[in-house]
């Protein structure tokens, strides 16, 4: 332990992970006969042992001591362990509670401080301890005032990654609130980070209900756009209209499942709360690939005009827009069942409202935030080359409209483009730093609002084959009475 706390004072980053990681294995591999507490300058110990019977189990520490059952003076951190650990007299329960020097506080990873430097670790000889039905109770009591820029978060240090993580463990505080409990359902090295506030609760409240008015708005739209295209013979002919459906059924899906997600979640049924997490995964990355294929069939369009057929063009499209999300979505059931369920909205405020979603912030940045970067990067070239190709036939033709008519076209086409390619997602990229209030409130107006756009544009694409069918009508009854 002496070791250590020098290596805590002057070791680099990987130095000080191994000597904790280290230190962890040698107070498992400790024998005792009898509970043991020791004391080493930045470290607190407790090795105890059961003395057969499973009941529940509370330690408490300061930074000069640490026992099990009995209350310390001063003390700050608190824990409660379940009687589901099943500790026999073969095993020992490992405490250490270590608190990194003032200059440390960020050196194990990340832009956010650990309060007080202090990580609290626990362990079971003999027994890798996870996905606890009832969960380990983490306090930690506040010895100094809080900055109210910053929240707490409650995460644990994960040695195989080197980086914190909070899968499987809740924050329980609200403002004001003098202590910090940290729910989790395994053992390992728990700390308590301390984040930038995002969103002040009026802001959350308000974007909430844009987000409900403007999803309700969607879903409505979408509807009657797939309604409008069942009984339109001439729109059921057109390939391009059938991929916007396709774009348009993934939304109506997302939606569908987003609004009541909430509703869900203040429920007491798991399975249910899982089904909306699954069933919106699943339709944010459907519309994803529709997004893309969007993208992919403008381009063939405008681009690749001539000498194109593929055969079973849509079927193609479709096997590739409906089963590759389904297969994302079926790997992650497969490898981390636990990888859905209740999720705050706001992620630096755990006791924001929760809604049915990814739980694991991996799964959440590799097949959301990564899908849709490569998706966004691919229809931002596509829009790039469709405004260079539009601009490039507007300077060879000549056209009987007027300039402020043609611009306003342009303006019209581009915006349509701009939504069934997603753009509008972009703004997400946004909505850090020091443009996140704007940026969340552009982002949350514009894409819940992306099915009411989308109507739009079908219902002017309807209306200009209208248009083209009378003209033409016209043009063979004036060739007719011209002869």
């Amino acid at each position: 332990m002496e070791n250590v706390n020098s290596v805590l004072e002057s070791g680099n980053r990987l130095d000080i992970i191994r000597a904790i990681k280290d230190l962890k294995q040698f107070l498992e591999e400790t024998e005792v006969t009898e509970t043991r507490s020791m004391c080493s300058n930045r470290l607190v110990a407790i090795l105890h042992k059961p003395n057969g019977t499973s009941t529940d189990l509370r330690i408490y520490a300061n930074e000069n001591l640490a026992q099990s059952e009995e209350a310390v003076i001063n003390s700050i951190v608190n824990v409660h362990l379940p009687r589901e650990l099943d500790a026999g007299p073969d095993n020992t329960l490992v405490f250490c509670m270590v608190t990194l020097p003032e200059s440390n506080k960020t050196i194990l990873g990340g832009p956010d401080p650990l309060y007080e430097g202090r990580l609290v670790g626990m362990s079971v000889r003999g027994k890798n301890v996870s996905r606890l039905r009832e969960r380990v109770n983490i306090t930690m009591i506040f010895t100094s005032a809080l900055n109210e820029t910053h929240v707490p978060r409650c995460v644990f240090f994960d040695f195989s990654t080197k980086a914190y993580r909070s899968d499987g463990c809740l924050t329980l505080w609200e403002y004001g609130q003098i202590n910090v409990t940290c729910s989790c359902d395994h053992l390992t090295y728990f700390g308590v980070l301390m984040v930038s506030a995002s969103l002040q609760p009026i802001h959350q409240e308000i974007l909430s209900y844009i987000t409900l008015i403007g999803c309700s708005a969607s879903l409505f739209a979408l509807v009657i756009t797939v309604l409008l295209f069942i009984t339109n013979r001439k729109a059921r002919a057109d390939v391009s209209m059938k991929v916007h459906i396709n774009l348009a059924i993934a939304l109506i899906l997302l939606n569908l499942h987003f609004l009541p997600s909430q509703m869900v979640a203040a429920l007491s049924s798991g399975r249910l709360c899982i089904y909306i997490a699954v069933s919106i995964h699943y339709s944010l990355l459907a519309t994803f690939s529709w997004i893309a294929l969007e993208g992919f069939h403008l381009y063939l369009l405008l681009i690749k005009v001539f000498n194109i057929y593929i055969r079973r063009y849509l079927l193609k499209l479709s096997v590739v827009g409906w089963s590759i999300p389904a297969v994302i979505v079926s790997l992650v059931v497969i490898i981390n069942k636990d990888a859905y369920g209740r999720v705050p909205l706001d992620i630096t405020n755990p006791n924001s409202t929760k809604i049915c979603y990814i739980r694991s912030d991996t799964v959440k940045m590799v097949t959301t935030v990564g899908v849709f970067t490569l998706v966004f990067i691919f229809n931002v070239i596509m829009l790039g080359v469709i405004v260079k190709r539009v601009v490039s036939l507007r300077q060879r033709k000549e056209f009987e409209v007027s300039d402020r008519d043609r611009a306003k076209r342009d303006i019209f086409t581009l915006l349509g483009v701009t939504t069934l390619l997603g753009i509008t997602f972009g703004l997400v990229f946004f909505s850090f730093g020091y443009l996140t209030t704007p940026g969340l409130y552009f982002f949350c107006i514009l894409n819940s609002l992306q099915g009411f756009f989308i109507f739009l544009w079908f219902v002017m694409s309807l209306r200009k084959t209208g248009n083209s069918t009378k003209a033409a009508k016209t043009s063979n009854v004036t060739r007719s009475t011209n002869s």
